[in-house]
């Protein structure tokens, strides 16, 4: 954070300073004006020079493996489950329809599994991303704001 001459506090962080589109491509190639340095006087280094050495980097790599490691199985296992349950829902309605207790049928069950496994796999995934990525990736992130302002870092 600094402060700009009117007092007020401004947020300093590269991410946030990046255009979304166009990361990697050269001015030229995209016909775009470079926009100046916030920060003149700094030995700053290009953010999209920045963006690239980070997601070339092995920290950056091993949060990304270890995001798929989780998300890959666990979409493909819920997208399984789901397209049973319709599969079975459309196909076998007396099986569905069977009484479970009561008033209770599996068809019943098997919707509210649905919600349960949405819920269940929701703090799965934050658990894993708190457990084995955060940290990285909150180390990555400013590593890459090092190098941003200039000053090294370990990417």
């Amino acid at each position: 954070m600094q402060r700009s001459n009117a007092g007020d506090v401004t947020y300093d962080d590269p991410w946030y300073d990046a255009l979304a589109s166009g990361w990697g491509e050269s001015a030229e190639a995209t016909g775009a004006a470079e926009a100046p340095s916030r920060r003149p006087g700094r030995d700053a280094v290009p953010a999209a020079d920045v963006y690239l050495e980070v997601q070339r980097s092995a920290a950056f790599q091993e949060v990304r493996r270890r995001y798929r490691r989780f998300v890959v199985p666990g979409v493909l296992a819920f997208l399984v489950w789901y397209v049973a349950y319709v599969v079975t829902a459309t196909t076998a309605p007396g099986l569905m329809a069977h009484p479970v207790a009561g008033a209770v049928n599996v068809g019943m069950l098997a919707g509210l599994g649905q919600f349960l496994t949405t819920f269940l796999l929701t703090w799965a995934y934050v658990r894993h991303a708190r457990l084995r990525r955060d940290r990285a990736a909150l180390e990555l992130r400013w590593d890459t704001q090092e190098l941003a302002r200039g000053r090294g870092g370990a990417v």
